[in-house]
């Protein structure tokens, strides 16, 4: 588990599901991040044991209310999308929409960050967001990504595969 003052970065629970459809279902939502919209609370289940059960995969719990609301990991070597290097990283995140624009995500990934020096060793962390969603971009920035200047289409998504992503890249 991960503190700041704000959130915990701790691993997905069974009982997150709820939380997880409540946020996950809105079509605001997961098409910026690349996934469709969760039709129902099994969904949720399923990718919480399918996609957030591992050890690179943090939900972002809110320690005021306690209740997850959104989710932040990172890819290795010969997971990510982008052609990164054996001692790299992709990072990602997503977070509920009330929750935008109030600082979460970028609390969030630099914990992550500060996680990935310290514990991992990364030399380089990478990540990419839609061209469409330049909020996503922002926090990145915030937290020391540079644009690479490259242009990628990510076939590993479930929505908007065919949609441009810019890539972002921080040297550790």
């Amino acid at each position: 588990m991960m503190e700041t003052e704000r959130i915990l970065l701790r691993p997905w629970r069974d009982e997150d599901a709820e939380s997880l459809f409540k946020y996950a279902s809105d079509p605001d939502v997961g098409p910026r991040a690349g996934w469709p919209p969760h039709k129902s609370v099994e969904e949720s289940m399923e990718v919480i044991h399918t996609f957030f059960n591992n050890d690179r995969t943090w939900a972002i719990e809110l320690k005021e209310t306690r209740e997850v609301i959104g989710c932040i990991g990172y890819y290795t070597f010969g997971e990510s999308n982008i052609n990164i290097g054996e001692n790299d990283a992709e990072v990602g995140y997503w977070v509920a929409k009330p929750y935008w624009n109030q600082g979460i995500c970028t609390e969030a990934l630099r914990r992550l960050i500060d996680y990935c020096i310290h514990e991992k060793s990364f030399r380089t962390l990478w990540c990419d967001f839609f061209i469409d969603n330049p909020a996503s971009g922002r926090v990145m920035e915030k937290c020391g990504f540079h644009d690479t200047g490259e242009v990628n289409c990510c076939s590993r998504l479930q929505v908007g595969n065919d949609r441009p992503v810019k890539i972002m890249r921080l040297d550790l």
